[in-house]
C-alpha cells in the first residue's frame, strides 16, 4: 500500500545492522510504493547510504538534548503508520514510542534485549528461536512484511571509497589478499592476538599478502598482531566504513571473531571463517550457509558474559583449526 509509512528503529552497531537489512529488503518488497525510513546512529550511517529499499536514513546525533528533541519532533511530523523496532532496547522503545506511530512492532519481554522495552510497543514477536536475522524477519511479518523469498543485503559503497581503496591496493602491490580482524568489543568473545599472528604467518608462508584490520582503540591489539606474525608483514588498514566496506569486499577471505567486520563480510559476499566460543553461532553465526565457524563448546555452554579477560572457550580454538577451516572454505568458493 503506498500511503504505508514505516518507521524502521534500529540505531547500531554494525553487525546488529547487517542483520537487519535482510528485513528492510523484505518490507521494500511487500510495500513497493511505501514510504521507510531507518533511525540509525549517524555514526553507522554510512552504511545505509544508497540503500534502494529505504526512502530516507534519518540519522541521530548522540549527547545532546537539542538534537533529540528535533529528532523526535522531524519524526512526529512524518505521522509513521507503523513503527518497528529491531533493536530491543528501552532507549530504542522510548523512541518509536516517541515517534507518535499508530502501530509499534516489537519483541515480547522474554525476547527482547532489555524485557521492559516491550512496554512500549503494542504488538509483539512473542515466540521465536534462530538466527538474529531470522527474528528481525519476523518482526517485519508481524508490520505486514512477506518474507518468503530469498533474502537480500543490499550496500552501497560510494564511488570515492571504492577508488579511494582501489589506489590504496595498487600502491601496496595487493592484488588477492586475507583479512584478519582481531577486535571484537570484549575480549571474552576475542581470540589472542600471539594466535591471529601465528595464523597470518602460516597462511603468508604460502605465499598470499595479508591485512590486519582495526577499528578504533584497537591500534595495540594490531600492534601486537603484527609482531607476533613476524618475520611476515601485514599490512594494517583502519578507516572509515565506507572504505571497509570497499575493501572487504575485495577480499579472499576474512577471518574473525563474532564482530562487526565478519557481518560486514558476510554481507559483501566474501567468504569468512568465524571463530565462536561465548556467543551462539546459531544466532549470530556467518549468515551463510557455505561460511564456516569454528567453535569446541556446546550452544547450551554459550554465556554471553562479557569480560576483560581470554575465555576458556576461545583459547580452545587452534591455529590448526582455523588453518583447516580456511582451506575447507575456499574449497567451497
Amino acid at each position: 500500500m503506498a500511503d504505508e509509512r514505516f518507521l524502521l528503529v534500529k540505531l547500531g552497531s554494525l553487525g546488529d545492522i547487517m542483520h537487519t537489512l535482510p528485513a528492510v529488503a523484505a518490507l521494500r518488497d511487500s510495500f513497493p510504493g511505501a514510504r521507510i525510513d531507518w533511525l540509525v546512529e549517524r555514526k553507522w550511517a554510512a552504511l545505509l547510504e544508497g540503500n534502494p529499499d529505504l526512502s530516507e536514513v534519518v540519522a541521530l546525533d548522540r549527547g545532546s538534548w537539542n538534537a533529540l528533541g528535533s529528532c523526535v519532533g522531524r519524526l512526529r511530523a512524518t505521522h509513521y503508520t507503523c513503527a518497528v523496532d529491531f533493536q530491543g532496547l528501552y532507549k530504542s522503545a522510548i523512541l518509536t514510542f516517541l515517534s507518535g506511530a499508530s502501530r509499534r512492532v516489537g519483541l515480547a519481554w522474554q525476547l527482547a534485549r532489555e524485557g521492559g522495552a516491550a512496554l512500549f510497543y503494542d504488538q509483539r514477536v512473542t515466540h521465536f528461536a534462530g538466527h538474529r536475522v531470522e527474528q528481525n524477519l519476523a518482526l517485519a511479518e508481524r508490520a505486514g512484511a512477506r518474507t518468503t523469498g530469498g533474502h537480500r543485503f543490499p550496500l552501497r559503497t560510494p564511488a570515492g571509497a571504492e577508488t579511494a581503496v582501489a589506489t590504496w591496493l595498487t600502491a601496496s602491490a595487493l592484488r588477492e589478499f586475507f583479512v584478519i580482524s582481531p577486535g571484537g568489543g570484549w575480549r571474552s568473545k576475542c581470540w589472542p592476538p600471539e594466535r591471529f599472528g601465528e595464523l597470518f604467518r602460516d597462511l603468508a608462508r604460502r605465499g598470499w599478502r595479508g591485512i590486519v584490520n582495526y577499528g578504533p582503540g584497537e591500534s595495540e591489539l594490531a600492534q601486537a598482531v603484527c609482531r607476533a606474525a613476524a618475520p611476515a608483514e601485514p599490512l594494517l588498514f583502519s578507516r572509515d566504513l565506507a572504505q571497509l566496506m570497499a575493501m572487504l569486499r575485495r577480499a579472499r577471505i576474512v577471518v574473525a571473531g563474532d564482530t562487526g567486520p565478519l557481518h560486514l563480510a558476510v554481507a559483501l559476499g566474501t567468504p569468512v571463517v568465524g571463530l565462536y566460543g561465548p556467543t551462539d553461532s546459531r544466532q549470530t553465526g556467518p549468515y551463510c550457509a557455505t561460511d564456516i565457524v569454528v567453535c569446541n563448546v556446546p550452544p547450551e555452554e554459550t554465556t554471553y558474559k562479557r569480560g576483560n579477560h581470554y575465555t576458556a572457550a576461545m583459547l580452545s580454538i587452534t591455529v590448526e583449526q582455523v588453518l583447516a577451516a580456511v582451506d575447507k572454505r575456499l574449497g567451497k568458493t
